[in-house]
């Protein structure tokens, strides 16, 4: 039997946090929780997950910076962004980096799930798109 995806959520805010803890274990998958980015690079090489969901602005280090620090050690996990201040350059930015989605918050359950689930697939925001 295969085990179950692992996801990481990566952000500082707390409640954030454990709803999308929730969301992610009622699709049956396995939530790993971090309150850093620092938090989450630090245990990455033993713990990989199968997909990256994280806040852009957090205390320390951005999800941004933790990208480019995943992409510096030669991983290639899905990376899904989300930010409560989205703009177009940043969109951009993040998905020509290898990001495989940028959502703006507030972002309801289904958009989350529907992001998640392309990510798992292997595909990127650019290719629902296309």
């Amino acid at each position: 039997m295969p085990a179950l995806p692992v996801i990481a959520i990566v952000d500082d805010d707390e409640d954030v946090r454990v709803a999308t803890g929730s969301l992610v274990r009622s699709l049956g998958y396995t939530a790993r929780i971090y309150a850093s980015a620092r938090d989450f690079l630090e245990s990455c090489p033993v713990d990989a997950p199968d997909c990256v969901i994280t806040d852009v602005q957090m205390p320390g280090m951005t999800g941004v910076e933790m990208h480019r620090g995943l992409l510096a050690l030669g991983s290639r996990v899905p990376v899904i962004f989300v930010t409560a201040f989205p703009t177009e350059a940043l969109r951009n930015t993040v998905l020509a980096a290898g990001a495989s989605d940028f959502l703006g918050k507030p972002c309801d359950g289904a958009t989350i799930i529907r992001s998640l689930e392309h990510a798992l697939m292997g595909g990127s925001a650019r290719d629902a798109t296309a």
